[in-house]
């Protein structure tokens, strides 16, 4: 049995005991090796307060079996006696169990459908400072509950760095107790970083020189599984006969403990890990770490509307961890993959995921606790409010919320799944349709990277996960059969038979459907913004009813579809790569999506007539587009209207309306005109899809809207035309700054010795001569008679002799004659 009596956190877990005996909130700072992971859940079990169970939380799967295994063990059992633990894929609990170590996303599932939380005394919140979204949820809901429901229950906070004074002000300035580590030399060595070798050789390279100056297990940190294999294929060649062992989420449960513990033979090992290896585990006999300088995590793009895996620099204290690894047991070296100058560029921290993650979840799960407000909860940092009213759009989109926020009795059922909403609208929607179980393995799929192999095409890759045997295929496909039945009792709806619907699609997709439910049907049902169109003959480009665009290795099988729905895609906002989709037939789109697809009429001016189209769209997809046949002919007039008012003065004769300004006849002003533009120009459109009314239609309707006094003011104040004193008729110009204004040849005025007038205003006279050349404007015909006529006389009788020209035309009988034919009529 290990013995962890010499573990520095001993030392302090008298005062521990104390702060929890005299309070229910404490803060426990511990760095790595202290023991805090293992030492403190066993000895707070005898405390008087401490009737129940114990739950401590860990960050991820590896580290709670693994801290279960040691606690077991150091009192003699093993897992699933006094000392359990709960995971999703694995479990060993029993009726004796007093500790139960759980991943956070449990204990929130826990606490959400009991928040009394029964029969527990104390949860305990380890790695804290790793600040995941489930552990930051998870105490602000053990806060909540603990001030309304359990004023017993205790709650302590155990972090690895010094940021325990913020995490106690969380928690009503509870006490905060801080361990000594147990240190042994480390020492460190930079080996700077090329510019030309790819981070997978350089890696090699580190790894086999450590091998070959340090002794003692070599434990590697690789940002993810691609880069542990490339790695571990250019070790194996290098190192023939070296056991070299992979330490991630995809590794079966023996696979992890062979990572963690001693080689069964005493041989040296090289253990290649993700930062599942960071914190909360103890590697033994690893004395030497080799430390790549990269993390991989999830970050939700809004833009995108999904995770996608960012590949950055490690943070000081991420490095600072994992070389603590290699001191933990022993005097240890720690190799890192660059230069000691740009260590102090890195960021200090690595953001906590509640700035960086999809918020659905948390969104949903406060709808069901009760509180649509997340800032009444008490946060170390709170949720970003675009991110809450991205979440909230996704969960009304899935029908989880109504317009105003609340939960929704769809959102109460997707809220009692231990799933995403997403994931859980999927089961949900797979047990009403009879294949809750291909539903919850879709899920699944999603979830657990390495599950039926690689590769876009989710068909492919359940079938051959369906197929799959060992530990690991076994446990998932247990879990997604235990989802299917929780889904299965959430729903009062019996799933269809296969006869009718099922029944016809069975018999023509009978290799892609279970109970006539295509799998890309089943997740749309959770991601109905991911629905995508092709829009390229080789299946590279992809539009998403969300609007945004991906892009899909052509090679694929799914590249050949039409339509896909995509499980999981990768990299930037514009152009991110599938990696997870499921071909979609148009056909199974229209029948079990029909209710999503909107048809949009839309009309159209070409600048001559109105186009009317059709087109149905789902959500930014455009399904099909065409001419419209039978276009609401009322919107068609509505356009018609406003483009013909538009062009009121090329309709309408420009004189018509000068003289209507001129006589100040208000109901053939403008303004007017369009208030009642239903009445006398709506009619003669009607039926229309074009302009081209004839103009006297359309002054007729204008002046019908006259009565009959404003038409005889319109005829009296500005009439058409002026009448010579020679019996010629002249159109008269209201338009323009000299109107009234006429032109008429200065012949046809002889005789008038008065001056015309319109009204009050004299008419401007605009004389021609019998060429209709301009000669003089004027507004005082006598003047001009009198004055400058004799000039005009002159030069008159020069250009055209043969036409009169009399020294006082207010004498003379108009006429347009030349002189003969003048003498001749007389």
């Amino acid at each position: 049995m290990p013995d962890d009596s010499s573990l520095p956190i001993h030392a302090v877990l008298p005062q521990l005991k104390a702060a929890l005996a005299g309070g229910p909130n404490a803060v426990l700072v511990a760095p790595p090796g202290a023991g805090k992971t293992t030492a403190v859940a066993p000895a707070l079990l005898d405390e008087d307060w401490c009737t129940g169970e114990i739950l401590l939380l860990s960050p991820r799967r590896v580290a709670a079996r693994a801290a279960a295994e040691r606690m077991a063990a150091m009192l003699g059992e093993k897992p699933g006696e006094t000392i359990g633990y709960l995971t999703r894929l694995d479990s060993k609990r029993s009726a004796k169990t007093r500790v139960t170590v759980l991943t956070e996303a449990i204990f929130l599932n826990r606490i959400v459908a009991d928040p009394e939380l029964p029969g527990v005394s104390a949860v305990l919140f380890d790695e804290a400072h790793e600040r995941h979204l489930d552990s930051d949820f998870g105490l602000a809901l053990a806060l909540e509950t603990q001030g309304v429901l359990r004023e017993d229950l205790r709650l302590l906070v155990m972090s690895a760095t010094l940021d325990g004074e913020r995490f106690a002000g969380l928690m009503n300035d509870c006490p905060v107790i801080e361990s000594e580590g147990r240190s042994h030399p480390l020492r460190i060595e930079w080996l700077g970083v090329s510019g030309t070798q790819r981070f997978e050789d350089a890696m090699a390279d580190a790894v086999a020189q450590a091998w070959r100056a340090e002794e003692g297990d070599i434990l590697a940190f690789l940002p993810g599984v691609r880069e542990i294999e490339r790695v571990r294929e250019r070790l194996e060649e290098r190192l023939r006969g070296a056991v070299i062992l992979p330490l991630h989420g995809q590794v079966d449960p023996a696979g992890q403990r062979t990572a963690i513990r001693r080689d069964a033979e005493g041989r040296r090992r090289i253990v290649l890990a993700t930062a599942i290896a960071e914190t909360s585990l103890t590697l033994d006999g690893v004395t030497v770490v080799v430390d790549g300088g990269l993390s991989r995590r999830a970050e939700y793009d809004r833009a995108a509307g999904g995770n996608r895996l960012v590949t950055v620099q490690a943070s000081q204290a991420s490095a600072t961890q994992r070389a603590g690894r290699a001191a933990r047991q022993a005097p240890g070296v720690a190799y890192r993959l660059w230069a000691e100058a740009a260590h102090a560029g890195r960021p200090a921290f690595e953001p906590p995921e509640i700035a960086t993650s999809d918020l659905a979840p948390l969104v949903l799960t406060l709808a069901k606790w009760g509180e649509s407000e997340p800032a009444n909860l008490r946060w170390l940092d709170p949720p970003p409010e675009a991110s809450l009213a991205t979440a909230r759009e996704e969960l009304r989109a899935l029908g989880a919320l109504d317009g105003e926020g609340r939960i929704t009795p769809l959102g109460e059922a997707l809220a009692q799944l231990p799933l995403d909403p997403a994931g859980a609208a999927m089961v949900l929607f797979g047990a009403r349709h009879g294949c809750a179980e291909r539903a919850a393995r879709l899920v699944l799929l999603l979830q657990e990277r390495g599950l039926g192999g690689r590769g876009e095409d989710l068909e492919a890759r359940l079938s051959r996960w369906n197929g799959e045997r060992g530990g690991r295929a076994d446990a998932s496909r247990k879990l997604a059969g235990r989802w299917a039945a929780a889904a299965e009792n959430l729903t009062s709806v019996r799933p269809e038979p296969v006869e009718g619907r099922g029944r016809e699609r069975a018999s023509t997709s009978s290799a892609r459907t279970v109970l006539g439910v295509p799998l890309a049907i089943i997740l749309a049902a959770g991601r109905p913004g991911f629905i995508a169109k092709r829009r390229d003959a080789s299946g590279e480009d992809w539009l998403a009813a969300n609007g945004r665009g991906y892009r899909l290795d052509p090679t694929s099988s799914v590249a050949r579809a039409e339509y896909c729905v995509i499980g999981d895609a990768q990299g930037s906002a514009q152009g991110a790569r599938i990696t997870a989709a499921a071909a979609l037939e148009e056909a199974d789109l229209r029948q079990w999506l029909g209710e999503r697809i909107a048809l949009h009429r839309t009309l159209r001016w070409t600048g001559e007539r109105v186009e009317a189209r059709r087109e149905e769209r789902l959500g930014a997809l455009v399904l099909s587009k065409g001419q419209d046949p039978e276009p609401d002919m009322d919107a068609v007039q509505a356009l018609l209207v406003d483009k013909a008012l538009d062009k009121l003065g090329e309709l309408l004769p420009a004189a018509l309306l000068a003289r209507a300004r001129f006589a100040g006849i208000e109901g053939l002003s403008s303004e007017a005109l369009r208030e009642t533009a239903e009445l006398w120009l709506a009619p003669l459109l009607a039926g229309r899809r074009d302009l081209a009314v004839s103009n006297g239609r359309l002054v007729d309707a204008v002046l019908a809207q006259l009565d009959w006094s404003e038409r005889q003011r319109l005829d009296e104040a500005a009439p058409r035309e002026f009448t010579s004193p020679a019996g010629t008729h002249h159109a008269i110009d209201y338009d323009g700054q000299d109107a009234p204004s006429v032109e008429v040849r200065v012949q046809a005025l002889y005789g008038l010795d008065r001056h015309p007038m319109i009204g009050r205003t004299p008419l401007l006279l605009k004389l021609t001569s019998p060429a209709g050349r301009p000669v003089q404007a004027t507004r005082d015909l006598p003047a001009f008679w009198r004055g400058s006529w004799a000039d005009v006389r002159k030069d008159m009788k020069g250009r055209y002799p043969k036409h009169r020209w009399p020294d006082e035309p207010w004498t003379e009988v108009a006429s347009l004659k030349t002189k003969n034919a003048f003498q001749r009529s007389r």
